[in-house]
């Protein structure tokens, strides 16, 4: 066995290599039911690999469980973009489960992780129940909308200063990511594009549309500049029905802009399209502007589904990573049965927005207990403690202290993931 093996059940656990790749790829995607993924989307996500970040399990010559991570960026509460560990590719063959291949994979992960990683991991869950045993904390949640075109109008002011231009998306994908990254450090959640990364809100394979037109975009420009002020890119299904009249449907990928007015620009573009009876977004914000764009909100059928599952590594290092909107001067005593190196009692200090933060580990008396996956769903700033106190999930131990960690958590927007990696 070498330095890089371990065993769990007696099979091995190690890094992948290249030369591996199809293989332990495909078992992922055995586990997820066995449809292979589209050439484009695969080939992207070889390019995207990190294989030293990447675990797998055998069984003799075959993988059986396979478990990566993604050196990414993501911005968090105080504007800071810092290093996170994106979870990703994890799955286990349906003839090896119930047998701790899971959890041996996620323990080798976190130690990697403790010894000289991120401070921080992300992930997003297949089924959202799987991965609290392992200390991530439900922290975002993403609405999808459904808006009958006929019946929703835009009643905010629209920027009559931009021009709408249509555009290739792929020639126009520089400008939008320029402007995407202008928008980062502004919501916790959101991800700092690495390059490749820019490849995938662009990836449109013709099988897998759907009935839907290859994807189109829709450019907001500053009439007498020309700067890029917004984009929106969807694609569009056309269904004459069984009388000829027009019963199609927009689907919307991404709406991007700088200002109120533009924002308010592409969605009454959107909203005001052709042939079309209603349009459908998957991931929005649950605080998105478009709530109160429209004139009849309880039209837009918003719909929550949770996002990104957070898990704080290295807890000192994490909490001090971001900002926090009051003073604070508190101690937590955190349970950690998975990383048993973040138990224990921690005083967390700040003076307030921009003054940084110190976390320093404590015997004093503990203000408030909780696990460190409630940790996890606080730390985006989205999910209040105080919820989770009223939840019996956050107990307090000192007066008041529940409020002021409450207050000093909280996020002005929502955090909020824009695309899944």
């Amino acid at each position: 066995m070498t330095a890089d093996e371990t065993t769990v059940d007696g099979l091995t656990v190690r890094t992948l290599t290249s030369r591996e790749w199809e293989g332990w790829y495909r078992t992922l995607e055995v586990a997820f039911g066995g449809q292979e993924e589209h050439p484009e989307e695969r080939a992207l996500w070889r390019e995207l690999t990190e294989p030293d970040r990447s675990l797998g399990i055998w069984d003799g010559a075959d993988p059986v469980a396979c478990a990566g991570a993604f050196s990414l960026r993501m911005t968090v509460p105080g504007g800071a973009v810092v290093p996170v560990a994106a979870v990703t590719m994890v799955g286990v063959l349906p003839t090896h489960r119930r047998r701790g291949l899971l959890t041996g994979l996620m323990r080798r992960q976190l130690t990697g992780l403790r010894d000289g990683g991120e401070a921080l991991a992300v992930l997003t869950a297949s089924e959202s129940g799987i991965y609290g045993r392992f200390g991530y904390g439900l922290g975002s949640w993403r609405m999808a909308l459904t808006a009958p075109t006929g019946r929703v109008r835009v009643q905010a002011p629209v920027d009559r200063e931009v021009r709408l231009r249509l555009a290739d998306p792929v020639a126009s994908g520089p400008a939008c990511e320029r402007l995407y990254a202008e928008l980062v450090p502004g919501r916790p959640g959101m991800l700092e594009r690495r390059p490749g990364w820019e490849q995938l809100p662009l990836l449109d394979p013709p099988a897998g549309r759907d009935g839907y037109s290859p994807r189109q975009c829709v450019l907001a420009e500053d009439r007498a500049s020309g700067r890029l002020l917004g984009y929106a890119r969807y694609a569009v299904s056309v269904d004459w029905g069984t009388e000829d009249i027009p019963d199609g449907t927009v689907r919307v990928r991404d709406v991007e802009a700088l200002t109120p007015g533009v924002y308010a620009a592409l969605w009454d573009y959107l909203l005001s399209l052709d042939l079309v009876r209603r349009v459908t977004v998957a991931n929005r914000p649950v605080d998105d502007p478009v709530l109160h764009l429209v004139d009849d909100p309880r039209r837009l059928e918003p719909r929550l589904g949770d996002a990104l599952h957070v898990r704080l590594v290295r807890l000192d290092e994490a909490l001090e990573q971001r900002g926090y909107a009051t003073a604070l001067n508190v101690v937590l005593e955190v349970t950690d049965p998975f990383a048993p190196w973040n138990a224990g009692r921690w005083r967390l200090r700040s003076a307030g927005p921009g003054k940084g933060a110190s976390c320093v580990r404590t015997e004093d008396a503990a203000d408030l207990a909780l696990d460190v996956r409630e940790l996890g769903a606080a730390y985006l700033g989205g999910v209040r403690l105080a919820a989770l106190g009223r939840a019996g999930l956050v107990r307090e131990l000192g007066d008041g202290a529940l409020a002021e960690a409450d207050r000093a958590f909280a996020s002005d927007l929502a955090p909020w993931l824009p695309h899944g990696f």
